[in-house]
């Protein structure tokens, strides 16, 4: 009863943050006065001079897409530049060199796209310039560009006719300003009083009670683990991520960065409910994601707390920290992977089989359970787009969403987008299953080695960052490989969605009739989970079930790997 108390407390605490913060990106992306304006109002206004910007500009959908691309172009040849060379830039203490080519391509692609995956491990092959004006700058404009997009599509869906979708410029700089920083700024401080290091002196060394040196990496942790969660980009400072004790020390630095990784996706649920003056919408959203979300954590909780059959009774501890156990180890677990986050406080290649299974659904799936900040809500709403279009055939009307006609051209752009998914882990993790370079990554026998290629592609198309801990993710082929699929897993999906997001905006909405199908009670939320459970999790049972299905059927039979 008392672990039940703490998974409804979290879920009540997450879900009153972000109705409130639904209220105040209601009016920072509406432009009006915050109280954060006198201070940050005049370094808006001088970004915008300084670009040449017009922020009441709206953009049609090809500008804003084509603004997105750009920027996102110049921030990777930014961050590869930085990597390739940070053994001749400042703030490097520790003498660390430059990267290796492909390893900065990955890395680089990785930061851009929002997904964070880790080739490398923080402390010891990245200088501090590296983290800060890297990694750290990519975990705010990734985030915000995903913001920007999201905040993009709501508008088509619940703006009138012709209005555009925003200016992404206004929109990005928006979401940085007065939303990432102000709140990335109180969850540093509350990280740096739980023990998280910030400072830019060099490792420590220090002398064990043996007599031996031992050298104690350290750095700017506790602004990097704010962001990391917040912007839903989870690459840590240090390579173990959440399970350093440098960057989660205790249990309220765990559970305030648990809650950071889904406050700003679920306050999109609810924005998107008031920027369409129907509240009931944004909470039919947040009930579809919250369903499967508890689906999950019920699931992945029931297999850690339970235990290995082969070894009997007790929970399992393998690869947690023993400060947060099997239970917060469950929540975040379920928490990083639905959200796109890809930050880890346990090791998930030590999950149990489902409980892994479970973390690669919420990836496979695309991020629609709750999903990357933005990114969540547009990624539902391609759902949304052919939820209603089935609901419309099954009977026999125009499928419609909030009085726009949901025709042709946008299914078949939802199509598109949907197929990113199957075609970067299917086709993606069936080419690393065959070729030899390939498989040299792969740890483990079996169907646990199966498993480790899934996870790693789902992970990467998802644009998601986590992985199982025995994947060998340095090598050539697979720098290069998941880094081409992080681009399509994001930008396969951006392009299509704004380009339904101008299609949308072009139509002029027709009033609710009493015809018109229902898109905010249950059986609308029953219709889109049912809708994500056959397209999304039936496209890959075959795999599954060759992969950890299987392996738990051999673990209940004593069978080991």
């Amino acid at each position: 009863m008392q672990v039940l108390a703490g998974y409804i407390l979290f879920c009540a605490v997450l879900t009153v943050g972000g109705w409130f913060l639904a209220a105040a990106m209601m009016r920072i992306y509406s432009g009006e006065r915050t109280v954060l304006s006198p201070i940050l109002g005049p370094v808006e206004r001088g970004f915008y001079a300084l670009a040449g910007v017009k922020p009441d500009q709206s953009q049609g959908w090809m500008t804003y897409a084509m603004a997105v691309l750009i920027f996102n172009l110049l921030g990777f040849l930014l961050l590869y530049a930085i990597l390739r060379l940070q053994g001749l830039l400042p703030l490097n203490p520790d003498g660390i060199a430059a990267m290796a080519p492909d390893l900065a391509f990955n890395t680089a692609v990785s930061f851009v796209t929002n997904t964070n995956w880790q080739a490398y491990s923080g402390e010891a092959q990245l200088s501090y310039l590296s983290q800060m004006a890297g990694l750290t700058v990519q975990n705010f404009v990734s985030a915000a560009t995903g913001m920007a997009v999201g905040i993009a599509v709501i508008r088509s869906f619940t703006g009138p006719k012709g209005a555009g979708l925003g200016n992404f410029w206004a929109d990005m700089t928006r979401s940085v300003l007065y939303i990432l920083l102000p709140l990335s700024v109180v969850i540093g401080l509350v990280l740096i009083v739980q023990g998280v290091p910030q400072t830019l002196l060099g490792a420590a060394h220090v002398t064990t009670l043996e007599g031996a040196d031992q050298v104690i990496a350290r750095g700017p942790v506790a602004a990097q683990a704010a962001i990391k969660q917040l912007g839903t980009n989870g690459g840590g400072f240090f390579g173990v991520n959440a399970a350093h004790p440098f960057e989660n020390p205790t249990v309220i630095a765990n559970m305030v960065q648990c809650l950071s990784i889904l406050l700003i996706p679920v306050g999109f649920c609810f924005l998107f409910g008031r920027m369409a003056r129907d509240a009931r919408q944004g909470w039919a959203i947040f009930a579809a994601m919250g369903v499967m979300f508890l689906a999950g954590l019920a699931v992945i909780h029931w297999g850690e707390t339970g235990g290995n059959p082969i070894l009997g009774a007790g929970a399992n501890l393998e690869g947690k920290e023993m400060r947060f156990g099997a239970t917060l180890s469950a929540l975040w677990a379920e928490a990083t992977t639905a959200a796109s986050n890809g930050s880890v406080n346990a090791m998930h290649d030590s999950f149990m089989p489902l409980s892994g299974m479970v973390a690669m659904l919420n990836m496979m799936i695309g991020e629609v359970i709750f999903g990357g900040v933005g990114a969540g809500l547009y990624g539902m709403l391609l759902y949304v787009v052919l939820a209603v279009f089935l609901a419309g055939l099954m009977v026999g009307r125009t499928p419609e969403y909030l009085g726009r006609k949901i025709e042709g051209r946008e299914v078949t752009l939802a199509i598109l987008a949907f197929l990113s998914m199957p075609l970067g882990i299917l086709l993606g993790g069936g080419i690393s299953a065959t070729v030899p370079a390939a498989l040299t990554s792969v740890q483990e026998a079996g169907p646990h080695g199966l498993s480790e290629i899934l996870y790693a592609y789902a992970s990467a198309t998802g644009n998601n960052g986590s992985a199982f801990a025995g994947w060998g993710a340095a090598t050539p082929w697979q720098t290069t490989a998941l880094g081409l699929l992080m681009i399509l897993g994001r930008y396969a999906v951006i392009v299509p969605m704004l380009a339904i997001a101008g299609s949308l905006a072009a139509k002029q909405p027709a009033p609710v009739t009493a015809g018109s199908f229902p898109t905010h009670g249950p059986l609308f939320v029953t219709l889109l989970v049912l809708t994500v459970a056959i397209l999304g999790a039936l496209t890959f049972f075959p795999a599954l079930a060759l992969g950890p299905i299987a392996e738990q059927t051999a673990l209940i039979a004593g069978q080991r790997f």
